[in-house]
Formats: C-alpha cells, sequence, structure tokens
C-alpha cells in the first residue's frame, strides 16, 4: 500500500521541503503545544463543554504519564458541545480563523466533527465504543495567536444552546 501511495522514494524536491520542513520543527511543535495547552485549559472552564481531551490537562485520565513521556502534549485538543451533532456543527459553522476539515498537523488551526468525517465509516455502537460522541469536536491547533484562536471559539460558543 505506501509504495502505491508514496511511491519508491522521494522526489529531489519533496526530500528538500522535507528537510527544509524539519529545521523549524521543534520550535513549530513547542507553539502548537503551546497553544493548544491555553486553548484546553480555557475550554474546561467553558459551560457548552462536556469535556475537554488533551493529555496537558491534569483532569486527563493519562497526564502522569504524558507529562513524564513528552515535553509537550501535541497540538491535538478534543472536546464534547452540550447538544451532541447539531449543537456541534452550529459550533463549527459558526468559526471563522479555524478551517473546516479532516486533515491535522498544518501550520493553520482546523477543526473538524470527527463522527462525520474522519470516524464516519463506523457504526454508531463503534464510534461510541472508541470514544466518538456525537458532541465531539477535534482541533488541531496551528501557530496563530492563541488569543486570537480562543475569542474565535467564544464567538462561536455563542450559538450552543
Amino acid at each position: 500500500a505506501f509504495l502505491r501511495t508514496g511511491g519508491a522514494s522521494m522526489s529531489p524536491f519533496n526530500a528538500w521541503v522535507f528537510l527544509k520542513g524539519l529545521e523549524t520543527l521543534s520550535i513549530r511543535m513547542r507553539a502548537h503545544c503551546q497553544n493548544a495547552q491555553q486553548i484546553a485549559e480555557w475550554l474546561e472552564n467553558q459551560k457548552f463543554v462536556e469535556k475537554v481531551y488533551y493529555p496537558g490537562l491534569k483532569s486527563h485520565p493519562q497526564y502522569d504519564l504524558a507529562a513524564e513521556q513528552q515535553s509537550g502534549a501535541g497540538g491535538i485538543v478534543s472536546f464534547e458541545v452540550k447538544g451532541g451533532k447539531e449543537q456541534a456543527w452550529n459550533f463549527i459553522d459558526s468559526i471563522n480563523l479555524f478551517s473546516i476539515t479532516a486533515n491535522l498537523g498544518d501550520t493553520k488551526s482546523t477543526i473538524t466533527h470527527p463522527g462525520t468525517t474522519t470516524h464516519h465509516k463506523l457504526s454508531e455502537e463503534q464510534r461510541l465504543e472508541v470514544g466518538i460522541k456525537p458532541g465531539l469536536i477535534r482541533l488541531s491547533v496551528g501557530l496563530e495567536d492563541a488569543t486570537d484562536l480562543i475569542e474565535d471559539l467564544e464567538q462561536a460558543s455563542s450559538v450552543v444552546t
């Protein structure tokens, strides 16, 4: 499967682009982690949010393990909004700065609804079994200013009833 999608080797240009990206990876990862931590902490204190999933939060069941093994908790933050799928999509549709996509790991922040994107082929029972509840939203936090991202999340929260 890998050879079919990736080829036998990278082209020289793709290899050069890859190497250029590695030069700034550590500083980019610090920014991803710092922004995601700020957003996760903010989300954890919001009334429209049922639960936040981020290993950098002390409320996360594997916080101690993550703190022991990692220097940062990563750029992915997941959270459940109250009201299920309909309210999740109301929220996502009200977002301005985050791109709506199923891709993760960009320098720009993205937002997705896993139940209808990345995990849509699973049955509802299978999704629930792996923790993909109807109100779950996943953020891939980018390099934008965390304050701007939080303001965007806050303005979108007004549509969650």
